[in-house]
């Protein structure tokens, strides 16, 4: 998950309180103090943190409570609300034909996102392709090919080419018969004049639906700067945080972007072409609270997985065979990084094991090998496996004994921890209504 630091921090702060016997001034005071420290850390900016500590306090203590919610209940509420609202709107798009300029620094990561759009707007079902019209940084071009040769979509661009707004007309003519145009421009080290010219050169010549601009997290409160620029520029309508998986500095960029009042529209957090995820701010600090996303979890499955790949009661139902195992972690990896996909649930305080969101692709290979050589009687119920058993299973599937008896420790651990999410979802049942009530977005799908 994003901005993990400040998600544990944030469920610290709420599991406390959630253990105190009483919600009086003490018990919101101690609050938020840790909701500062929690977002200071994230490097959110200092006026802001203070102006929400305020916000949450006053209203902590003078709102009457809704019907039927406790303090506790109407405390997270209000927490929940001025997070949303520290980090903004997000930026509203339609799927349908479209031209989109980027822009960015150089080192944004702008053309990677580019390739990532043309990948998300491809799953939407539309005919998308992309120009790479920056012609400034050596190899930018060939990076965009290869990346949107991967995907069999479309790429235009001309390396010997030295006027980008040719290279644009050039390739809207070429790339005409697809839906969606996605331009990637050139980049600087810095917010130089000429790079400033030849966007807004190019911006005045595409005439493109949307203006985004790519943000690395890692510059923390100074994405506010460059989000100014440019949009004095060329009227940038979105923005794309990238590298939010890697940096304590990720709440800095996004609470900046925030102020210049340019919405989010997708956040990057990964290498893989698949990971760019459309930013909604309810789900976004839902997740950071560790209350879930389904809204996003849901939409992620319908995109990735077919209905008969997975058996979702049996996720639910905390027992099941070794065969289920690996038919449900099989799909939820065509989903994306498990530990992603994890806090999407609202699993409430509940602790994941780590071991158990580490399964790599390669170690999944490995353990259907070694179910291979199990007996259908032994998938179907995984007790029956003694040590005996686990011996003759290694010998038959060429690997060691320690490789078995760590599938098996693997099993028991996803079994525990479904068994937990049971739990935990009938407790987190009540919360979820009573949100819904209060209106927190991202608990009305359900």
């Amino acid at each position: 998950m994003v901005l993990d630091n400040l998600s544990n921090s944030l469920k610290d702060a709420m599991k406390k309180l959630a253990g105190k016997t009483v919600i009086d001034r003490a018990a919101v005071d101690e609050l938020v103090r840790d909701l500062q420290r929690a977002l200071l850390s994230s490097d959110v900016n200092v006026k802001l943190v203070m102006q929400l500590s305020q916000s949450i306090k006053s209203r902590a203590l003078a709102e009457d409570l809704p019907k039927g919610m406790n303090a506790r209940e109407h405390v997270l509420r209000i927490v929940y609300q001025e997070l949303v609202g520290l980090v903004g709107k997000e930026a509203d798009f339609a799927l349908r034909p479209q031209k989109i300029l980027m822009a960015g620094l150089q080192g944004s990561g702008k053309t990677t996102t580019t390739g990532k759009l043309c990948r998300y707007f491809q799953r939407k079902g539309l005919k998308v392709a992309a120009i790479g019209a920056d012609n400034f940084r050596p190899g930018a071009f060939a990076q965009l090919e290869t990346l949107c040769k991967k995907m069999n979509v479309p790429c235009y661009g001309d390396p010997m080419e030295k006027d980008a707004v040719k290279i644009v007309r050039d390739g809207l003519e070429a790339l005409k018969d697809n839906e969606v145009i996605i331009v990637d421009t050139a980049g600087r080290h810095a917010l130089e004049d000429d790079l400033i010219d030849e966007i807004a050169q190019i911006n005045d010549f595409l005439h493109p639906d949307h203006r985004w601009l790519v943000i690395d997290a890692a510059i923390g409160q100074a994405a506010r700067e460059q989000a100014r620029r440019f949009h004095e520029a060329i009227g940038i309508d979105g923005v794309i945080v990238t590298k939010m998986d890697g940096t304590a500095k990720g709440g800095g960029a996004m609470s900046a972007v925030a102020e210049t009042q340019s919405g989010i529209v997708f956040i990057g957090e990964g290498e893989t072409i698949d990971d760019l995820e459309k930013f909604e701010p309810n789900g976004f600090i839902s997740r950071l609270l560790g209350m879930g996303d389904l809204k996003a979890l849901v939409e992620k499955a319908e995109e990735s997985i077919d209905a008969e790949d997975v058996d979702v009661n049996a996720m639910l139902r905390g027992k099941f065979s070794l065969n289920d195992m690996y038919k449900q972690l099989e799909a939820v990896q065509k989903m994306g990084p498990l530990k992603q996909v994890m806090s999407m649930l609202p699993l409430g305080g509940m602790k994941l094991p780590t071991e158990a969101l580490d399964g790599t692709a390669e170690k999944m290979k490995r353990f259907r090998i070694i179910m291979d050589s199990m007996t259908p009687q032994e998938l179907d119920e995984p007790s029956l496996i003694n040590t005996s058993r686990m011996i003759r299973v290694a010998k038959g599937s060429g690997t060691s004994l320690e490789e078995v008896r760590d599938l098996m420790k693997y099993y028991k651990m996803m079994q525990k921890t479904l068994k937990g999410f049971r739990g935990n979802r009938m407790a987190m049942g009540k919360m979820m209504k009573q949100m819904q009530k209060g209106g927190m977005g991202p608990m009305g799908p359900m």
